[in-house]
């Protein structure tokens, strides 16, 4: 098994991408996993500064965010898409355990 992490845009340009490579396959209006596809774990906006707030949850400093819209695929050695988008980040903020 091999991972792979990838950043997009935005959700919608991932998901059709996703779609599009057979990492979701759409069932009945649902989507699914493809084959060769164990896990997609959609992390979206991944927070570098979580920010601070008050008391009440107002805003102090605002958060920031790494660079666009992020998954995390777990795949079988067989799947053979190529994504131009995947990234090897210094400090991963997810991991698949044991892998």
């Amino acid at each position: 098994m091999k991972t792979i992490k990838l950043v997009y845009t935005d959700k919608e340009t991932a998901i059709a991408d996703l779609i599009a490579k057979n990492v979701y396959v759409e069932i009945e209006g649902q989507l699914a996993v493809g084959n060769n596809v164990h896990a997609v774990v959609e992390l979206g906006l991944i927070a570098l500064d979580n920010g601070t707030f008050d008391e009440e949850g107002n805003v102090l400093t605002e958060p920031t965010y790494a660079e666009g819209y992020h998954f995390d695929l777990l795949v079988d050695d067989a799947f053979e898409e190529v994504f131009t988008n995947e990234i090897i980040p210094n400090s991963p903020k997810h991991s698949f355990y044991g892998v």
